[in-house]
């Protein structure tokens, strides 16, 4: 307790430094695979990618980024074995947030697609077990986690298979695909609108206006949720007319024109992936902040603490810069490596991942995006057969997964006893 007095401002201080490097690693790791479809279709170019998940993973981020940073927060450790040790949750969080952020730089120069979630959650249960005790690491919730990081992938690929499929049933084998796009897409552009607006409603009113006493019912979430969805529909027709059936690239490959509007729907789902990724892993860099702020704050491990919004407000920055100065690294990867995507594809596999990243974030749950989205293209290349799949690197890919887990938690563990030794 007087060592968190003491010092407590230096600690905070600390901490902040190492969230936004933890952000900063999620910024140029984790998003740029998320925008990665985009970029591997060519639906976007790369700085319009970085544009776009500027302003939405900063959006979802701030909105709707509080459910899954109190699980990240107090859901993995169990408060009432720190009680007597306050401190040990500071040095702890902190230890977690420098591993994390430290294996996230490495990957990203190296150009590896790893998870984020897997960083964090496997510093925090490094240090834990290793440097307080097995029994305060709540193995239920981790049990949970790991789970969602098996089902996410699954979800989200039968969720992008069957939005290929559907697209390949009333758009592709049609007989004038060209004008049956564009009386389809805008209903596909409904329902991008419509995910967005209603996780915000059922989540981020609860956390930007709480203070404000705003408090919305299901059903009223979902009457403005339909009226963004209308706005956004509205707002992709009005695109699409400006798109004209190009008939010379139609006699090499008779989708062309066809693509051309998919490209325009793609912008409406990457602004949905961005924030859907943003509302999800900026938990990873601000929940173990909020928790040392908490304590410090307090005194005392709380096993409900209010999230500053302050807090969010930093890990969206962190994330944003992150994927501004080193994004581009790793942003072809899944796009382009995976399998051969087409906006068409790419849609798919966006918006089947974007929806399911959404859920998880509603319910509170930190799943993988990095899974998630390699889940969704997979689907998307299922659709078109096992052969369209290059399963070598999708070999490489789980093969980075299973040593980031092991990776952060040794740097958390080595963190950890260092941070300890020098405050103790």
């Amino acid at each position: 307790m007087a060592l968190l007095a003491e010092h407590g401002q230096l600690l905070i201080i600390l901490a902040c430094v190492f969230g936004v490097f933890m952000a900063w690693g999620v910024g140029a790791n984790d998003v740029a695979n998320a925008m990665g479809t985009s970029v591997g279709s060519r639906a976007l170019t790369v700085k319009q990618a970085i544009l776009i998940a500027m302003v939405f993973e900063f959006a979802g981020a701030y909105l709707a980024g509080g459910a899954v940073t109190d699980t990240i927060r107090k859901g993995i450790i169990d408060p009432s074995v720190l009680a007597n040790s306050p401190e040990l949750l500071v040095f702890g969080m902190m230890s977690a947030l420098l591993a994390a952020g430290t294996w996230l730089m490495l990957a990203s120069i190296m150009g590896w697609p790893v998870s984020t979630t897997h960083s964090i959650v496997g510093a925090i249960v490094g240090f834990a077990a290793v440097g307080i005790s097995v029994d305060s690491v709540n193995w239920g919730k981790v049990g949970n986690i790991v789970a969602s990081w098996v089902v996410s992938p699954l979800l989200a690929g039968a969720l992008s298979y069957m939005l290929f499929r559907s697209v390949q049933k009333l758009i592709l084998t049609q007989d004038d695909p060209f004008m049956r796009a564009k009386k389809i897409i805008p209903f596909y552009m409904f329902a991008v609108g419509f995910l967005i607006a209603m996780v915000t409603m059922l989540k981020g009113v609860k956390y930007v206006f709480r203070d404000m006493g705003i408090s919305l019912s299901f059903g009223q979430c979902a009457l403005i949720a339909i009226v963004v969805g209308l706005l956004v529909m509205a707002l992709g027709t009005l695109l699409l007319r400006r798109v004209k059936r190009d008939e010379t690239a139609e006699k090499n490959n008779r989708f062309a024109s066809v693509e051309r509007v998919f490209a325009v729907l793609m912008i409406f789902t990457a602004c949905a992936m961005a924030f859907a990724h943003g509302s999800n892993d900026v938990a990873n860099a601000v929940g173990p902040l909020a928790a040392v702020v908490s304590v410090i704050n307090s005194g005392a491990v709380e096993a409900k603490a209010v999230m500053p919004r302050w807090i969010l407000l930093l890990g969206g920055i962190g994330i944003i810069l992150g994927l501004a100065t080193y994004g581009f690294k790793v942003m072809g990867t899944v796009g382009k490596k995976i399998t051969e995507l087409t906006p068409s594809r790419g849609f798919a596999a966006e918006l089947g991942a974007a929806a399911t990243v959404v859920l998880a974030s509603g319910t509170g749950l930190p799943i993988s995006t990095t899974h998630t989205l390699v889940g969704a293209v997979l689907g998307v290349g299922l659709a078109r057969g096992i052969a369209a799949l290059n399963l070598r690197v999708v070999g490489t890919i789980f093969m980075s997964w299973l040593v980031t887990l092991p990776a952060g938690a040794g740097l958390a563990i080595l963190f950890f006893y260092i941070i300890r030794a020098i405050f103790s």
